[in-house]
């Protein structure tokens, strides 16, 4: 009867186990896999490799190549693991044919410890400089204590020698004897501990630079694993590739430049197109494709919503209420400049919690009131106006990328609102700075550069300098002296950019030959622009500028005042150079004033675009070719005088440079 008991249980236990079997596969719920110590096993982890990099001003774009394993039908892969740097909402994957991809999602999970090799690596090495601290504090410990029992051991033979020197029963040999154990026995513990202590020390140090390194890595992370999980859809049976690509933050790159010039006049200007490179994203980049790009990256389908746009008219005498523009560069948290070279785009998440000034709530739709009063009369407001739009449509751009519509809608719009006040309001600034037409939406090109080789960029906080291109270009050399400035005489040359690459805005190292002369700054260089570059002072040109005469006469009620000045240009060089020479007047806008230049020889320079840009501003400029023999009493000379005419009763103010 027991038997009969005991089968009918197992039939209705393993009935019962088919049944929630059936209900768990109706429901479409498999059980997730549980790991030894009861928690949820860790994901099956696809092969993956980063084959391909897009580096932006402040942020790359990372194309990995996923394995597809073979057999038909649904796939779910786990690609692990993911940068901490990784913007979760910029996942997106590329299929081929034969594989349909129905899902990517960002998915974070914490783990026991953090799995990269580093890391483990570190914290084993820790663990291990930990173990011998605790090594070293026992046996200080037992040294500690074993001093103590010698104090107490001194402390008994102190009053047995007393006592037996009492009794007249003292064994002197047992006594020396004694004596010279607690001396020996105190000099090694002395030595022992003095050891330890050094020991320990540099231990601690070890121990010190270890977990500074540890931190470095894990630098807020909280042991949280990032994967990205992939739902495939296979139409063959075949294994196959796909394309996981995500948006990670700090990784920036700037331009830099090395410039070359040769010995002799002949030779052609070397120039390495560099890009320094920063990238802390936490995940190494293995011979990888790279591109750099000055753009920002766009992951939005669907452009911001346009707000209506409201002006008010003021009262005569009426006081503006609104936000001026400083005040809304402050509240936004944007920084003074912008763009590559001058400060970079503004960092993603710097509206302050309160919003702008005056407001409630973070980004309140319709309700930005910039002042405009003023802004008519005043040019450097339009530049105030310009880089505050530029900073709004970055930040806009960035909320767009993380799935942030409705700040971006707001940002972009107030952006829009600085851009139109600048065009209606600002005063016109000179051809030089381009007016107000131009839109901070388009200053500056977006260029792209795809390199050709697989280059390897390491996780790391230091600047890692990549090579984009390597150009000759056939230069046009001269030397420039300006005397009121300095008594060097600086060599340069003018170049063409004849390559595919626009030069953007960067630091130059500057090598005459193999010697470096120093650095400067290269401005914005389009393809088939002509620029100058300067490749440091020549000792072999020298330059003079003296004051020759100085007279004050009177004419038709008006003082008029005379200078002449003399400028020599010494040459001790083997060929003959061409020099450009520079010198100014005094300018005025006054009409209290007129100043004229009198006599020039030789006669100053007649090019079209020093005539119109530098000439107008009272800026002298002369073109000479100097002889090799040209020094001492042979040295050639500029000589010009001007004049300064100004009523009898006036006198001269105050000197400033414009």
């Amino acid at each position: 009867m027991k038997r009969h008991l005991a089968l009918l249980a197992g039939c209705l236990l393993l009935c019962l186990g088919g049944l929630g079997v059936i209900l768990a596969s109706r429901e479409g719920a498999a059980p997730a896999p549980v790991a030894k110590d009861g928690g949820e096993a860790a994901p099956k982890i696809a092969t993956s490799r980063i084959a391909h990099v897009t580096i932006y001003p402040d942020s790359a774009l990372i194309t990995r190549e996923v394995d597809v394993p073979a057999g038909a039908g649904l796939v779910e892969l786990v690609v692990n693991p993911l940068p901490e740097a990784t913007v979760a909402s910029s996942l997106y994957t590329e299929s081929v044919e034969g594989l349909r991809v129905l899902t990517t999602r960002f998915r974070s999970r914490p783990v026991k410890e953090d799995t990269r090799e580093e890391v483990r690596k570190l914290d084993e090495e820790l663990r291990k400089l930990q173990a011998q601290q605790r090594k070293l504090q026992s046996e200080s410990q037992a040294i500690e204590a074993n001093l103590a029992l010698m104090a107490k051991l001194e402390n008994f033979a102190t009053a047995s020698t007393t006592h037996a020197t009492e009794k007249g029963k003292l064994d002197a040999d047992a006594t020396i004897a004694l004596a010279k154990y607690l001396m020996e026995g105190r000099t090694e513990r002395a030595k022992q501990k003095v050891e330890l202590f050094e020991q320990q020390q540099l231990l601690m140090e070890q121990i010190d630079f270890a977990q500074r390194k540890l931190r470095t890595l894990t630098s807020g992370s909280n042991k949280i694993e990032r994967d990205a999980v992939i739902v495939v859809d296979k139409v063959n049976a075949g294994g196959g590739k796909i394309k996981l690509n995500y948006l990670v933050t700090s990784a920036v790159w700037k331009p830099a430049y090395k410039f070359r010039a040769g010995k002799t006049a002949k030779d052609a200007v070397t120039v390495e197109y560099l890009a320094a490179v920063i990238q802390q994203t936490g995940e190494d980049w293995h011979r990888v494709e790279m591109t750099l790009s000055t753009a920002q990256p766009m992951l939005n389908a669907a452009p911001p919503d346009l707000h209506a746009l409201a002006i008010n008219v003021l009262p005569r005498g009426g006081t503006a209420q609104g936000v001026t523009v400083g005040s809304l560069q402050q509240g936004l948290g944007l920084r003074a400049g912008g763009g590559m070279g001058s400060g970079g785009p503004m960092a993603p998440g710097t509206m302050p919690p309160g919003g702008m000034p005056g407001m409630s709530g973070p980004l309140p739709a319709g309700r930005l009131a910039v002042q405009a009063a003023g802004l008519a009369e005043s040019k450097d407001k339009g530049k105030e106006l310009a880089e505050a739009a530029k900073k709004l449509r970055w930040e806009a751009q960035d909320r767009q990328n993380t799935l942030r519509e409705k700040d971006a809608t707001e940002l972009s719009n107030y952006a829009a609102v600085l851009e139109q006040m600048r065009e209606m309001l600002v005063a016109q600034g000179s051809k030089k700075e381009g007016g107000i037409a131009t839109r901070t939406g388009n200053e500056g090109p977006s260029v792209t550069y795809h390199l050709s080789a697989k280059l390897s960029v390491p996780s790391r906080s230091d600047e890692q300098v990549i090579e984009v291109s390597k150009l000759d270009l056939e230069p046009e050399y001269f030397y420039k002296a300006v005397p009121v400035l300095t008594s060097h005489v600086y060599r340069q040359a003018t170049l063409q950019n004849k390559s595919k690459h626009v030069l953007l805005p960067g630091e130059a190292t500057m090598y005459n030959g193999t010697d470096f002369v120093g650095r400067m700054t290269l401005p914005l260089v389009a393809v088939g622009e002509k620029f100058t570059v300067g490749f440091g002072a020549d000792t072999q040109l020298q330059v003079q500028r003296q004051m020759m005469d100085r007279s004050k006469t009177m004419q038709a009620g008006n003082q008029v005042l005379k200078y002449d000045y003399r400028i020599l240009v010494s040459s001790y060089k083997s060929e003959k150079v061409k020099v450009q020479v520079w010198d100014r007047l005094p300018l005025t806008e006054k009409e209290s004033m007129t100043v004229n230049l009198v006599k020039s020889e030789p006669t100053v320079c007649t090019e079209p675009l020093y005539v119109r840009e530098d000439r107008a501003n009272n800026l002298l400029r002369w073109d000479v070719e100097v002889d090799p023999e040209m020094r001492g009493e042979k040295a050639l000379k500029i000589q010009y005088e001007f004049q300064l005419e100004l009523d009898r009763q006036a006198s001269l103010g105050s000197f400033i440079t414009k």
